[in-house]
């Protein structure tokens, strides 16, 4: 498993400002928007492509195209679905499934609720978007769905992350070529199993209290 942190001022800009307890909710889904967006730049450096022949104004020349199959973003409900304009915005031409997974808050345990997916993901690159890698429970569910499904590689985009999260999740997905982007590595878990320093409950913080 790749972990990549994307060390960048306007990135740990935009984290400070969610982190704060006194950003509202609307400002929270926009600041979220535009660093999905920055860290999706990073995700996407090894997104397959093939080439292409064009004709421009003054002549004809070679570039490149997203391959076929159209990778596949798959927020993990509900709080990923914050940062799916954020990765749209970049990557357009994306094919976007849904997975609705749940933290059971005693056990910690996640719990698969909805799936809105193709049943043949061979040979297609997906893109799962969860803001909080806590204990990994979620996400290492999340992407082991996916490789069940056929996926070749998966890469996890998250603004936050405990390294407890980061350790299960590398032995959760133990020979599976499997990439994570993330705003930043925090210091820890809590006894509740959230993030610290963190930013609290990012659902919560996108949508309300529910």
């Amino acid at each position: 498993m790749r972990v990549h942190v994307a060390d960048h001022p306007l990135i740990t800009h935009k984290l400070t400002v969610l982190r704060d307890e006194r950003t509202p909710s609307p400002v929270f889904r926009a600041l979220t928007e535009e660093l999905v967006t920055l860290l999706a730049y990073e995700a996407t450096r090894n997104v397959r492509t093939e080439s292409v022949t064009i004709q421009t104004p003054v002549t004809e020349t070679l570039g490149l195209e997203i391959s076929r199959p159209r990778p596949l973003v798959v927020p993990i409900l509900r709080a990923g679905l914050g940062m799916l304009d954020g990765m749209v915005k970049l990557l357009p031409t994306a094919e976007v499934g849904f997975l609705g997974m749940v933290r059971n808050e005693e056990t910690l345990e996640p719990t698969t609720y909805a799936e809105r997916l193709p049943d043949d993901l061979s040979d297609r690159q997906c893109f799962v978007l969860d803001p909080m890698l806590a204990t990994g429970g979620s996400l290492g569910a999340a992407i082991e769905f996916l490789f069940d499904r056929g996926a070749v590689d998966v890469t996890a985009i998250c603004l936050l992350a405990a390294p407890e999260g980061v350790a299960a999740l590398e032995k959760a997905t133990e020979g599976r070529d499997v990439t994570i982007v993330l705003g930043s590595l925090d210091e820890r878990l809590n006894e509740n199993g959230y993030i610290v320093p963190g930013l609290g409950d990012a659902g919560d913080r996108l949508y309300g209290l529910v």
